[in-house]
């Protein structure tokens, strides 16, 4: 495999040379190679950067990473380091690094960013508070549009973002928004109050995070005023950090639909003792629950031992089960993290995932009558049993993954927690009582 420009330049010592070609490259993409070298080499190459390039690349590396550099450079680089951070990013790695770290940190942040700064870590994890940062344009109503452009020259270069500017009047109350567009066409002696949109969506300090990547996603906003309990704007939310919530929040419903707890490394860097711990707790919790069904085939093994070839039918049975409820669960839970599908809407869930249930399990009941009684000889009764039954089980397994996300939400679970694992182990229970009382009232058995 060829190796990258800059590391070849690197490991041979052509520090001059790469100096100059790093300023060529895309900061996410040096982030992304530093990944691949040992802690020593990591710092040089970091050192190395020209100094605006290695604070960019900075924002862009792991929270493990960046927390060995914050650990290892000099007191003069990390003040410099600091004092070109964004806030936000400053409150990223603030949360992540060992107590130590944010120590030495906050000990070369001037006083009243300081202030600023744990007034941030105050906010509850997972909050707007928490994501927000308080680098934005805020704007007079009486300015004119010249004295807005003049003030943004002055300003923007501190500011993270100035594509949506915020009017607030004395008190910091957050009067209305104006994108710089809107501002750049306007005449220059036209006033602020006459082109802003007084209509505006603003989130508050607490709003959980999870709600508030739903409404970028709904409306397409690159920012988001954050506002408190007296509308006063206190900070912006930005498309890059719900970038990075939507891909945190997915990880999070992936592992819990795959009954795994919440990573706390990535798997190539997680060790296998953590990779276990993360996996053996919900193995327990299904495995105990899946006792439930051997206890279902324990009561019926009088039938089992007299019609020997039900038993042939129980994995298919139970597959298709879990399978047909994955398939609805996974649907619903997508709908309703996109803001599809409500509380309000269970009856049509349900009226709809019955209909579908319906459809689906003729279509698989017939195609497995045809096979059990025709292309492998079992007794037609045998086959309308297993037919039937089948039939049953897609019916109620839909139903019950439709369902049980939703119920999930209403009593404040997440509905991740109600999928594929979950639901199998109850449809599997479920679908065994349904064939072999079916069986016994179809064969006239009595025990």
């Amino acid at each position: 495999m060829e190796q990258h420009p800059l590391l070849e330049l690197f490991y041979k010592k052509d520090y001059r040379t790469f100096k100059k070609k790093s300023e060529q490259y895309v900061p996410a993409d040096i982030a992304e190679l530093m990944e691949e070298l040992s802690p020593k080499d990591t710092l040089l190459f970091f050192r190395l950067l020209p100094k605006d390039t290695a604070v960019e690349v900075f924002s862009f590396l792991p929270s493990k990473i960046q927390s060995e550099l914050s650990g290892q450079i000099n007191e003069k680089e990390l003040e410099q380091l600091m004092e070109d951070l964004y806030l936000d990013d400053k409150i990223d790695l603030l949360e992540e690094v060992p107590a130590h770290i944010v120590k030495r940190i906050l000990s070369n942040t001037p006083d009243r960013e300081r202030h600023v700064i744990n007034q941030f870590l105050a906010y509850p994890d997972y909050s707007a508070g928490s994501l927000m940062t308080i680098e934005y344009v805020d704007l007079k109503k009486k300015m004119t549009v010249e004295e807005a452009l003049n003030y943004i020259r002055k300003t923007c270069l501190s500011k993270e973002t100035i594509y949506t500017l915020y009017v607030v009047d004395a008190n910091r109350k957050l009067e209305g928004i104006l994108s710089l567009r809107e501002l750049l066409v306007a005449d220059d002696e036209e006033t602020i109050e006459n082109i802003m949109t007084r209509e505006y969506i603003s989130v508050s300090t607490h709003e959980d995070q999870e709600d508030i990547a739903t409404v970028f996603k709904k409306y397409d906003f690159l920012a988001l005023p954050v506002t408190d309990k007296e509308t006063r704007l206190v900070g912006i939310i930005t498309i890059d950090d719900i970038v990075d919530v939507i891909e945190e929040e997915n990880t999070e419903d992936f592992h819990k639909m795959g009954a795994l707890q919440k990573p706390t490394a990535e798997y190539l860097t997680a060790s296998v003792p953590i990779l276990a711990r993360q996996r053996i707790t919900w193995l327990l919790v299904l495995m105990i629950s899946a006792t439930f069904t051997g206890n279902i085939i324990r009561h019926f093994e009088d039938i089992l031992q007299t019609i020997v070839l039900l038993a042939a039918f129980i994995p298919m049975l139970m597959d298709t089960g879990g399978n047909a409820g994955a398939q609805s669960s996974t649907l619903i839970i997508r709908g309703m993290a996109l803001g599809e599908i409500q509380m309000k809407d269970v009856f049509r869930v349900i009226r709809k995932e019955l209909m579908v249930s319906l459809m689906v399990g003729i279509g698989l009941a017939v195609l497995n009558f045809l096979r059990i009684a025709y292309l492998e000889g079992y007794p037609t009764d045998i086959a309308f049993i297993v037919s039937v039954t089948l039939l049953a089980t897609v019916m109620m397994a839909k139903i019950i993954g439709g369902i049980l996300p939703i119920v999930a939400k209403k009593v404040d679970v997440d509905p991740a927690i109600m999928a594929s694992p979950l639901i199998t182990t109850i449809v599997d229970a479920l679908s065994l009582i349904i064939y072999f009382n079916f069986a016994s009232f179809l064969l006239g058995f009595n025990g």
